[in-house]
């Protein structure tokens, strides 16, 4: 700008930082297989509760329920009125009603988004995932009920290769041959591959079910439910109470009623090393008493679920944060903004609790300068940044040495 006259000019200059705000770590991903129609328990106004048994007397009608969602079309649901608008209420359907229980968990544990797909048949569920992949903000993903193999794999792909920064919750089956020998090898109780994008829940919730209540007034309405939406929820909660770097356990399963099976530690000494987390009963309460990926020890770094959801939480926000340094000159000035940008983010990380040290030297590292970019590099048009992070893990077992003590000396 050429100043002519005299007087005070104010000019606008872009700043050097360029802040690198955290992505969502929360959104959820759910797949389910329901044909077109479904059958929708109503309240029969002509049941007579003084002859319930009478072969005549229906205390529900079933009615149609055409889904308005097409098979394939992706619903972005905020609560479980929009999912019932989309996919249907509580119903007799099991696919339709594994999948509204994990919505309806979801919501229930601290959930506040989600995305619903289903399909007709698990012949789709890759055409849906390609699908899914578009969707940037998915953090999670889950196929409530859905123990064929063909489908994990797929699920586990979608998180591990195809879209690289996302995990998958998986579920069990209902039963198992003989809760007294559980075995991690066995097929039967473990069948998806091992995998550090993946986490395995057993064993099944009891939660209350309306569609069974209405069907059967004089039962408690209570039927078992896969616990991949409610575990969703509660990575939700924990994200948003405390951090991703939380492992999400040693938390209330919201709903839970009961367990399909009651486990105790001779049992979860077998599974959690394999990476199973186990759903206990402890103190009156349903809690999540397991926080490793599927794989356990064999993964070594990334054993916990929280130390892998971390990893893909600074990755995405590394990654959407610095778009802007594409195509820009490839000099010391660029290695200094990366390095001071990188590092900013870095420590607000460190503050919130998710890095290990005293100070932020301690807890990170990051390094961009001539040493990474070399003249080689740089006739590539790379720019290399190198970081390095100490990572908070979970306390997962708790050690108290108690001995006799005889007091001070006289």
């Amino acid at each position: 700008m050429a100043y002519t006259a005299p007087g005070v000019y104010v000019e606008e200059t872009p700043s050097a930082i360029k802040p690198i705000a955290g992505v969502g770590t929360s959104t959820a991903a759910f797949l389910g297989i329901i044909p077109d129609s479904i059958k929708v328990p109503e309240s029969n106004p002509a049941f007579n509760p003084a002859k319930p048994e009478a072969a005549d007397n229906q205390p529900a009608l079933l009615k149609d329920f055409a889904l308005p969602a097409a098979a394939g079309q992706i619903k972005m649901c905020t609560s479980f009125g929009e999912f019932a608008r989309h996919f249907g209420d509580f119903s007799s359907d099991s696919g339709q009603s594994h999948l509204a229980h994990a919505v309806y968990g979801f919501f229930n544990n601290g959930g506040t988004r989600c995305y619903v797909v289903r399909e007709k048949d698990t012949a789709q569920i890759g055409a849906s995932l390609k699908k899914l992949s578009a969707v940037d903000d998915v953090s999670i993903v889950a196929a409530p009920g859905i123990v064929d193999a063909g489908v994990r794999d797929a699920v586990t792909k979608h998180c591990r290769v195809d879209t690289g920064d996302r995990i998958a919750i998986l579920d069990p089956p209902e039963t198992v041959d003989d809760l007294d020998t559980l075995d991690p090898a066995n097929a039967k109780m473990v069948s998806p591959a091992a995998s550090d994008y993946v986490a395995y829940y057993f064993p099944w919730l009891e939660v209350f079910d309306p569609a069974t209540k209405l069907q059967k007034p004089s039962g408690t309405g209570r039927i078992y439910v896969p616990p991949s939406g409610h575990i969703a929820g509660i990575y939700a909660r924990v994200d948003a109470e405390r951090g991703v770097h939380k492992a999400p356990a040693n938390e209330p399963v919201m709903g839970a009623l009961g367990l399909k099976y009651s486990l105790g530690r001779p049992h979860q000494e077998s599974l959690n090393p394999a990476g199973v987390n186990v759903i206990r009963s402890l103190g009156g309460n349903i809690r999540v008493w397991g926080a490793r990926t599927l794989g356990g020890d064999r993964n070594l770094d990334f054993k916990y679920v929280s130390v892998r959801r971390l990893f893909l939480f600074l990755r995405e926000s590394i990654d959407q944060g610095t778009q802007w340094i594409v195509f820009e000159p490839n000099d010391a000035r660029l290695w200094a903004k990366i390095t001071r940008n990188v590092s900013a983010f870095l420590t607000t990380v460190w503050r919130d609790g998710a890095l290990f040290g005293a100070t932020p030297q301690e807890a990170f590292y990051v390094k961009c300068d001539a040493e990474t970019n070399p003249p080689e590099v740089r006739d590539l048009g790379q720019v290399i940044t190198e970081i390095g992070v100490a990572v908070v893990k979970p306390a997962e077992f708790v050690i108290f040495r108690i001995s006799q003590w005889a007091g001070p000396g006289k």
